[in-house]
């Protein structure tokens, strides 16, 4: 009988299309595993060869997920992630060694993934292992050393090292509106669909609250479409279905590619919206100082 193994595509192409389903860009893949641009282009075109089917759509300078491109993605994440667990369990304590950095998912896929390779370019002896999560510090499932949240949400006994600012302003796909009415006046992104990340509690920043700080009530007639993750907000966004909330430093990277735009000047400062914390009691890897002045240099701007 043969081995199922060999139904198996190189599993050394299956490294560069999980990063770069993730992020959905060949861009930000490439800068967080150290390879070129080409190469992880080279790499998931020879998968999708392989697979006979198309992962990714490429238009526009940017790439998209296909429907199978997505699905198997989820897969392919789930399944590296499980052997990653299952190596930590092998090799007994990591304490000595792994620096755990427990991150929001937004933030991790589009603003810490990016900056990573800066990291470890400044410090080329540190194993840093980044855990991401939707539910706050309080329900974290195991230690971490550093962690990133939206301030206010609740942290429990984990200890705040600094708290960085940020920008919220609404963001859509460029296809959604008509250059020639750009700006708009906030008013006027109600007739569109307003996308929103509503959880209970509401523990960060949706639609009532922005537009009542740039000094008007949410227009009536508005309609709300919500979903469950801000990760899943953007890709609304980014498919045109409707306008966002955008943090700044998570989207820029987006803007930069030219897969949103602002439709409008106004914005919400936010002079202590991200927290930085370090983990509860004793214990805590060597390098955790090191960790959080790296954060707040790329905080900083």
């Amino acid at each position: 009988m043969d081995s199922p193994t060999r139904a198996l595509p190189p599993l050394s192409r299956l490294k560069p299309f999980e990063a770069a389903a993730r992020h959905e860009s060949f861009t930000l893949a490439a800068e967080e595993l150290g390879m070129t641009q080409t190469a992880v282009s080279k790499q998931i075109g020879q998968l999708e060869r392989d697979l006979g089917a198309k992962l990714f759509e490429r238009r526009n300078r940017a790439v998209f997920l296909t429907d199978e491109g997505r699905r198997f993605g989820r897969v392919v994440s789930a399944a590296l992630a499980d052997i990653a667990a299952e190596v930590d369990y092998l090799r007994g304590d990591r304490r000595s060694e792994e620096l755990i950095l427990h991150c929001q998912l937004c933030e991790a896929f589009y603003w810490l993934m990016p900056r990573l390779a800066r990291f470890h370019e400044r410090h080329p002896g540190a194993e840093l292992r980044v855990v991401t999560a939707l539910k706050p510090l309080t329900e974290a499932k195991e230690h971490f050393d550093v962690a990133i949240q939206t301030t206010g949400r609740p942290s429990g006994t984990a200890r705040l090292a600094f708290t960085a600012s940020d920008e919220i302003f609404p963001v859509c796909a460029p296809t959604l509106l008509e250059e020639a009415d750009l700006p708009l006046p906030p008013a006027a992104l109600a007739a569109h669909p307003l996308l929103s990340h509503r959880v209970v509690p509401q523990e960060w920043m949706d639609w009532p609250d922005w537009f009542e700080a740039v000094g008007i009530g949410i227009p009536a007639g508005h309609r709300l479409v919500s979903f469950d993750s801000f990760p899943l907000v953007l890709q609304a966004a980014v498919a045109g279905r409707g306008i966002a909330l955008g943090w700044r430093r998570t989207v820029r990277g987006m803007i930069d590619e030219g897969k949103l735009i602002r439709p409008c000047t106004e914005s919400v400062a936010r002079p202590t919206e991200i927290a930085i914390y370090r983990g509860a009691g004793r214990g805590l890897h060597p390098k955790t100082d090191t960790l959080v002045a790296w954060l707040a240099d790329e905080l900083s701007d």
